[in-house]
């Protein structure tokens, strides 16, 4: 693989930052929402997970670019980002009406799943702060070229809130290529979010719009199809009639195939990556990852019947430890291990985020195993 154009950490005051919507979620454990009577406060966004785990595993230093309405829930929130020790300096706080009317935090209750029930969740999200937030409520000049920043990560859950945070994350991208910055995106393709607004189709229309300032994407064989619109027939008819098509697909060929169509199109990426994920049940997964560069395809070392406490949040815990190991200026065959084994470990805690360390990781990539340490 070609180098990334990294900058110098001493030049920059962040390693990385995430530009995305940080939510409440409420966990009711073991239960169900319908009949949960408490619940678990934690943190969490596609975007915000990732610049989490590279500071509380890593140990880099990172931010989070959003807005919140000043409100208790509000504070709240940007009290659980300080103890996940992300720099909270960049949030934009907007003025709460009393009720909700016009701005208001997301909340995004969150169920496990056990078994053959899957896990499930229900977002409340209507007129939140970050989808309010525009392009000029953040300086990107003095963000990307003042303070320096390595690495921008954003996404397509940011992207789909409001055409104005389609605009926000091109500018923000713009600007960080302008910078020198490295721009990562994960698709993160959610019906729920495009519904209403135009479906696949507008996703794909946004999302061709941003991909021209992406360096790294991640995404799956649905985030590619439905947010992207590209399609590759399965090798075997009988794996297309058998496929979830709400699963990532867990055969590398197809990946393969579909990235071959993705970067001749796109070609100005330098890494692809994916998860690779069957579900047996919504305790028992099977896990892998693949990446591409201008290299060829490299795989991590494949994971059957991983057993999955938490499934949310296992995807950006991927994209957190492949973010690490390329800054670290690691290969990409090397940064995709270190991608899969932190998202099989952050799939063994509770909550959105990893409860892991570098040294976990680094024990797992060494084939490690789950004996109790002493």
């Amino acid at each position: 693989m070609s180098a990334l154009p990294l900058r110098a950490a001493d030049d920059c005051r962040y390693d990385a930052v995430a530009l995305g919507e940080v939510m409440l979620r409420l966990d009711p454990g073991a239960g169900r929402i319908r009949t949960a009577r408490r619940f678990t406060a934690w943190e969490g966004g596609g975007e915000y997970n990732v610049a989490r785990g590279l500071r509380k595993c890593f140990g880099l230093r990172t931010a989070v670019v959003t807005a919140l309405a000043d409100n208790e829930i509000g504070r709240l929130i940007d009290d659980l980002i300080c103890q996940g020790g992300v720099d909270s300096s960049r949030v934009c706080w907007l003025p709460y009406d009393g009720v909700g009317r016009s701005v208001r935090n997301g909340l995004n209750f969150t169920e496990r799943g056990f078994g053959v029930r899957g896990a499930v969740g229900v977002s409340d999200r209507g007129h939140s702060a970050a989808s309010q937030l525009q392009p000029a409520d953040v300086d990107w000049g003095a963000l990307f070229g003042g303070d320096g920043v390595r690495w921008l990560h954003t996404g397509g859950i940011f992207a789909a809130l409001s055409e104005d945070s389609a605009r926000v994350a091109e500018t923000a991208m713009r600007a960080a290529k302008e910078h020198g910055t490295v721009v990562s995106y994960d698709l993160n393709y959610r019906p729920s979010l495009w519904k209403a607004v135009g479906g696949p189709a507008r996703a794909q229309a946004v999302n061709r719009r941003l991909a021209p300032y992406v360096d790294v994407m991640l995404g799956n064989e649905e985030d590619f199809t439905q947010a992207l619109g590209f399609t590759v027939p399965a090798a075997d008819p009988a794996d297309a009639a058998g496929a979830d098509a709400t699963e990532p697909s867990a055969d590398p060929a197809l990946f393969e195939r579909m990235i071959a169509q993705v970067t001749r199109e796109l070609t100005r990426l330098s890494v692809v990556a994916t998860t690779l994920r069957t579900v047996h049940t919504a305790t028992v997964n099977d896990w892998g990852a693949l990446a591409w560069s201008d290299d060829g395809f490299v795989r991590a070392a494949h994971r059957p019947a991983l057993e999955v406490y938490d499934r949310v949040g296992g995807g950006d815990s991927f994209a957190a430890g492949l973010i690490y190991a390329l800054l670290d200026g690691r290969s990409l065959a090397e940064a995709v291990e270190w991608g899969a084994a932190h998202g099989a470990l952050a799939m063994t805690t509770p909550g959105d985020t990893s409860m892991v360390s570098r040294d976990d990781v680094e024990r797992l990539v060494g084939h490690g195993s789950a004996r109790i340490a002493r």
